[in-house]
Order: C-alpha cells, then structure tokens, then sequence
C-alpha cells in the first residue's frame, strides 16, 4: 500500500479552507489539535502506509502492535484526509462542546485505539469462520473507524430527526447502518470490517459497557478528569466552564461565539453541512477548468434567506 501521489493537494487546500471559514477560534481544542495532527502526519508520516496499515498479519501474527496507534492517524491520499477531517470538523464541534474538551480527548483516544482492536478481532473471525485465510492479510487506515463511533455517539444524543442518504431520508438512529451499506456498495475499496468496528464501539459506548468502565479508569487515574456534562465556550481566550455559570456573571462570552458560528453555518445541520463540502469539492476535481476553485460552501436562495434571518435575529 503506497500513498497515491499528487502534484497538489488539492484535497488538504479544500480542508484548510473549511477551517478558516469556520474560524479557529470557534474549534474546540481537542478537534483542532486531531485535525493538526492528522494534517501534521499526512505531510510528514512517521512511516509509509504500508507500515503504518493495521490487519491481522501484521499486528498479531508479526506482533507489530505499534499499527493500533498509527492507522487511524495516516491516510492514503489528500482526498481520504479531507473527507475524513471535514467529518471530523462538524462532529468534533457538536460533540467536544456538549461532552468538554477533557472527556472527549479521552474519548477519541480511546475509541482510536478499540476500533483498531475490534477491526482485528472482527477480520480473524471472518478468516476463520469462512475458511478465508485473505481476510488475515487485508490492511487498512484512515481515521474513518473512529468517525462512525462518533457517528453513533452523536445521534445517541440527538435521536430525533432524519439525515439524506444518497436521496433518501433515513431515521438518525439508523444512519450509521444505512452510510455503512451505502459506502461499502458505492464506494469499492473501503473497508467494511473498519467501518463496523467503529459502529460496534460506538454502541459499546451507549449501549454497553464502555462508558462506565472510561468512568472507572478516569476517577482512578486522575480525580479531577471533567465527566460526561461539563460543556464549554470557546473564544480567543481559550475555552471556559460555563455550566451552570459565566465568567464574571455575564453569559455574552458563549452567546457571541454560539451566534458567529451559527452565522457562518447558515443554520445547516453537520449532515447537511456535510453535503455543502462534498458537493463543492466533487464539482471542483471535474470542473477546475471551468473557474476558481468553489472553496466553502455555496448556499441555495432558501439557505440565504435562513442566513440573513439569523443575522437579523442577531441584530436585536
């Protein structure tokens, strides 16, 4: 497995675009240092992808565990970092902001490392249950693994409502199964058994028993670890409790970063943001000819109308 090379990155130029559309100060810290550090080692890997990949060859047999920390942080090209990251931007700031920065670095950190785990018991019992020795030797990467947990997570804690998926509307709490299906059928090459592993640690997470035992080692490792509820704003400050309680009193502070970034979102839900990216980044690699580069998102009459309503709404 070798990085496909390119002569731009045009895929990267797209991501770092996004980013400074919605501002880095209105990121969490635990989303944007993932994105840095996944950006930092797409141009600077520690080893090639075919050292960095994880299967059951590899990490059991060779005993290279290593790969359990370096998959989910390597990606094959600058297309498969931009449509991992850009997921990764919607969900880090919904999620980060409800959970705290604390919690949901311990959480991406361990769901980096159980995905990897589950992929490899999920591949092992393939080969062996069908007899299929190929299914030992097939090797993946990519953060995606890890955005299907989050997936998960994030419709856990907003069931309600509906998500488009290839034109049809699909209940958030199936969206998981539907976006797996969907990529494995219209997208060969991506891995199946990677994007399970990440579904079947998200419900370990909400269903199971994952979130008590995280509890447990955090009360144990470290007694002042932020839990479940503690929520934050973010400035150019840098980030602040503010449940139950502003700084100084004053609830201003949240309040201005929540309306500039709804401001900049139009009001769009992350899937329907999501849409925005995708759409412009497929129009760019077949139309570069045609004009400028469609960096960002370009918003229909009706998402317009919804934007300049909140900037009035604003305003008073």
């Amino acid at each position: 497995m070798q990085r496909r090379s390119r002569g731009v990155n045009v895929g990267l130029l797209m991501l770092l675009s996004q980013v400074f559309h919605v501002g880095i100060n209105n990121i969490p810290p635990v989303t944007l240092a993932t994105l840095a550090l996944n950006v930092w080692l797409f141009l600077n890997p520690l080893k090639p992808l075919h050292y960095s990949c994880i299967s059951v060859e590899k990490c059991y047999q060779q005993k290279d565990w290593q790969r359990l920390l370096l998959s989910p942080l390597h990606h094959a090209d600058d297309w498969h970092l931009y449509f991992n990251m850009v997921s990764m931007l919607w969900k880090g700031i919904k999620l980060e902001r409800r959970l705290g920065s604390r919690w949901f670095g311990y959480i991406i950190t361990t769901f980096s490392l159980l995905t990897g785990v589950v992929y490899l018991l999920l591949q092992f019992t393939l080969a062996e249950f069908m007899n299929e020795p190929d299914f030992r030797r097939n090797c993946a990467v990519g953060f995606s693994g890890v955005l299907f947990a989050l997936k998960v997570l994030s419709n856990h804690y907003c069931p309600g409502g509906f998500v488009n998926i290839m034109g049809f509307p699909v209940p958030n709490r199936f969206a998981c199964w539907a976006e797996l299906i969907a990529i494995h059928f219209c997208t060969p090459g991506t891995s199946f058994a990677g994007h399970l592993a990440g579904i079947l640690v998200g419900l370990m997470y909400t269903q199971g028993p994952l979130k008590k035992i995280m509890e447990t080692c955090a009360g144990v490792f470290s007694p002042n670890v932020g839990y479940p509820g503690q929520q934050y704003y973010f400035n150019s400050a840098g980030p602040s409790g503010y449940q139950n309680h502003y700084p100084d009193g004053r609830a201003g502070a949240y309040e201005e970063t929540h309306r500039n970034y709804d401001a900049y979102t139009a009001g769009l839900s992350e899937e329907e943001q999501l849409e925005r990216a995708l759409r412009a980044s497929l129009w760019d690699r077949g139309n570069t000819r045609n004009g400028p580069t469609p960096y960002g998102f370009r918003l229909t009459p009706e998402e317009e109308m919804r934007r300049q309503r909140l900037h009035r709404f604003d305003g008073q």
